[in-house]
């Protein structure tokens, strides 16, 4: 296993440096110039605009650590959702569900990620946006993506242009506008695992100043694990529907006005946490049927139970009651641009979105506590609400003062409400030797339901002020110089108001537990960028973010930890060669994270039901990140494009003390791989009066741990993917445009497990999660 992990890493960098390493894969068009008799020579590469500083900038120029993935590299990856970036195509994004569930997504960017941030006063360390928009919580981020233009992945600190929550970077989702001229395109789709897809994309002929847009998604795939109890769903599933509509009014040349409206419904199901060993410590076995299990030994398992380390399995052992989470999120936004001069544009963006969640997870059966023997209860239901309402408000100018200065400002307010519940009862029940069991409640609710784990909820408020300039001197314009700073006011308060059905208790005193916090800090900027020449930018730059401090409600005490900070470092270059048929972008940092939010998990049995108990604390100490990125792209013929990118990430957290065992022990970074590559090849060809295009792209990653207290690691990965189109294929007159694919995920069908949980191993043994299984399917879409 080790052996084929470091031959597919080699193979996977030795192909990296022979496509030279490339730049984002964000796929582009050769540049138009006209074609000479003297050369043969295939065109260059195209530009690719981003937004990261707030205004309209060309990648090359653009002093961040930036990946872009635009919206033809999604189809080429069949990307329906942010789920599936997580198979390390931007390998300094790595991506996860929250424990299995799909329902929420946990994000990181070198090396800061979150690993619980699924609680109403825990916030994410890597912003994810719509169109400017900040969505606040990891649940609804896995729901299907609406005609996505592109995908900026910002790498290292946003603190000063974006704000809190941005220490890692931030994922920010561009969608296509109304164009007031018509248009519409189609997709629908079939492939294994019962799963169906369609689009519909409708833009509407201008009226008067207005023009209107209309998106609608499905996204549908089967069980991934059979459930084998009758009437319930399998594991794996996911039904995801999306509606949008946008208007724009433009009724003068220096005034737009842009209002969205959307929907979505992500209803889904966990994948299954299989027991991938049994009594990995060497314990003394007693029979399932004994009464009591001494110290120092294991019960036996139940005949029922299977064991599987190696490969996913596709029949449960045990059946369990399990329905579907859902997801329901809502949002309006208004985005107002006005320019008073050719050098000066004003903009308001004004968003409220509010968001439902009800969670059924029953994923393990009997291979996680509680454990039990004769009679006894077990499988654990996690049935929980979670509800959310945001609203935002964010004024910008972004201008220039003559040639020398850009510079951008801005004021912004955001407020938030979040509540949870959680109930975990035993759904089955044990016979009296193990080789049967009975189901309790074939449908428990959450809100029939009321032995409650916990129930809190927590208030945010958020203003900022914000300014950055760039300063380039007359005399010397290939020097740039950027200054930019960002002054914060967090307010946060929070209350738990139950913890196993009845009021906390804290040093013998039962009551309802709060916390209050404010805090108000400064973010600076400064880069020093310089133009060797037209077509090589390098950059060094100095920045700062932070994470906002809250509380756990997974806490006994609804213990409350504070920010954390990371100062980051970082020089780039950024490179067109070879006539710009080569794209060299490369990033080397070091990050510098203090007070670092630790999380400490302990699980125990209380009767028929289990409790997470999660205690989040300030790592003494500084926690030290240090990485190198590779990005490119190198245009081979005028047909064969080939692109690679790599990350190196080297992370260590100083010991810690364990809360619960008062214990100093080492801790970890989650899900951030010290190696990890993506390479692939496009191919577009005229075939046939239509056009072949042919993608395939493979992801490898090292093996990562699953939890920070945890020394144990998950699988490595190696991921590829694979589509071939027919293109540009012509209809009668005035029809539409066809385009006929195959595509494929995990097209090697690779098995290994993401997601690694030793923590019952005194008790059971390991259990974890599985990727996805090899799928594919074909598409058909039309364009007028």
């Amino acid at each position: 296993m080790h052996r084929q992990t470091k031959l597919r890493l080699q193979l996977l960098l030795g192909t990296a440096l022979l496509a030279a390493p490339v730049s984002a894969f964000a796929q582009t068009a050769p540049v138009q110039t006209a074609p000479t008799a003297a050369s043969a020579e295939p065109a260059g590469l195209d530009d690719i605009v981003v937004t990261a500083t707030k205004r309209e900038t060309n990648l090359q120029d653009t002093p961040i650590s930036i990946s872009v993935v635009n919206a033809e590299a999604l189809a080429d990856r069949h990307v329906q959702s942010l789920m599936d970036l997580a198979d390390g195509s931007v390998p300094s994004l790595r991506i996860a569900t929250f424990e299995a569930r799909q329902s929420a997504l946990t994000i990181g960017i070198r090396g800061i990620v979150p690993n619980d941030a699924n609680q109403p006063a825990r916030e994410q360390g890597v912003g994810v946006y719509v169109d400017g928009v900040y969505l606040a919580r990891q649940h609804g981020l896995a729901a299907a993506l609406l005609d996505i233009e592109r995908v900026e992945v910002l790498k290292g600190p946003q603190g000063t242009l974006f704000g809190r929550n941005t220490e890692g970077g931030a994922l920010s989702l561009v969608t296509k506008k109304p164009t007031g001229v018509f248009g519409m395109r189609a997709i629908a789709g079939v492939g294994n695992l019962e799963s169906y897809n369609s689009e519909l994309h409708v833009d509407f002929p201008a009226l008067g100043d207005f023009a209107f847009k209309v998106d609608g998604i499905i996204s549908v795939q089967g069980p991934v694990t059979e459930n084998i109890l009758p009437g319930q769903t399998g594991f794996g599933e996911y039904d995801r529907r999306g509606l949008r509509f946008q208007t724009r009014w433009t009724p003068a040349e220096n005034f737009t006005a842009n209002f969205a409206a959307d929907i979505s419904k992500d209803k889904n199901t966990p994948f299954y946490s299989q027991l991938l060993n049994f009594n990995p410590n060497g314990l003394t076995v007693v029979p399932f049927t004994s009464a009591t299990v001494p110290s120092g030994s294991i019960r036996a398992l139940s005949p029922l139970v299977q064991v599987e380390g190696s490969k996913r399995m596709t029949q449960a052992d045990i059946g369990v009651p399990q329905q579907f989470s859902v997801d329901d999120t809502r949002g309006m936004d208004l985005h107002l641009s006005y320019r008073p001069t050719d050098s000066l544009e004003i903009r308001s963006i004004t968003a409220y979105r509010d968001l439902d969640v009800e969670q059924y997870d029953n994923i393990a059966g009997a291979h996680r506590p509680p454990v039990t023997g004769p009679n006894g209860k077990f499988s654990r239901y996690s049935l929980a609400g979670f509800w959310q309402h945001q609203f935002s408000q964010e004024l910008q100018a972004v201008g220039s003062l003559g040639d020398s200065i850009d510079y951008v400002g801005g004021v912004f307010y955001f407020k938030e409400t979040v509540s949870d519940d959680a109930a975990t009862p035993s759904t089955n029940q044990w016979n009296a030797d193990g080789t049967g069991y009975t189901i309790l409640d074939p449908t428990p609710t959450i809100r029939g339901f009321r032995s409650l784990d916990r129930k809190s909820t927590a208030h945010s408020e958020s203003k900022a002020i914000y300014g950055q300039a760039t300063w380039t001197p007359a005399s010397m314009d290939a020097l740039h110089l950027t200054v930019g700073g960002r002054y914060t006011w967090d307010d946060k308060d929070g209350v738990l108001e139950l913890v196993n059905n009845d009021l906390p208790i804290v040093d013998g005193v039962r009551g309802v537990r709060r916390f209050s916090s404010k805090v108000d800090r400064f973010d600076p900027l400064v880069t020093l960028a310089y133009d060797v020449s037209n077509n090589i930018n390098i950059y060094g730059k100095y920045s700062t973010g932070y994470r906002a401090g809250g509380a756990s409600s997974r806490s006994l005490t609804y213990r409350s930890f504070d920010p954390e900070e990371v100062k980051a470092y970082e020089i780039g270059v950024k490179s067109d060669l070879f006539d710009r048929r080569v794209r060299l972008n490369a990033a080397v940092y070091a990050m510098d994270r203090t007070d670092s939010q630790i999380d400490f998990s302990l699980v125990t049995v209380q009767g028929a039901s289990t409790r997470n108990t999660l205690e989040t604390i300030n790592a003494p100490g500084t926690t030290k990140i240090r990485g190198v990125e590779l990005e490119g792209q190198f245009r081979a013929t005028d047909n064969l494009t080939l692109s690679a990118s790599y990350a190196y990430t080297d992370a260590k957290v100083p010991d810690t003390v364990n809360p619960f065992n008062g214990q100093v022990q080492q801790v970890f970074i989650a899900y951030t791989p010290e190696n990890a590559g993506s390479v692939a090849a496009d191919w577009n060809s005229p075939f046939m009066g239509a056009t072949l295009k042919a993608h395939i792209d493979a992801n490898y990653a090292d093996a990562a741990h699953s939890f920070e207290q945890f020394a144990i690691k998950a699988d490595s990965s190696f991921v590829v993917n694979a589509r071939v189109a027919i293109a540009d294929i012509t209809t009668r007159d005035g029809g539409p445009l066809l385009e006929v694919a195959l595509w494929s995920r995990n097209l090697l069908d690779e098995t290994y497990v993401y997601r690694r949980d030793p923590s019952n191993r005194n008790t059971l043994g390991d259990y974890g999660n599985f990727n996805n299984p090899r799928t594919f399917g074909i598409e058909l879409r039309a364009s007028y």
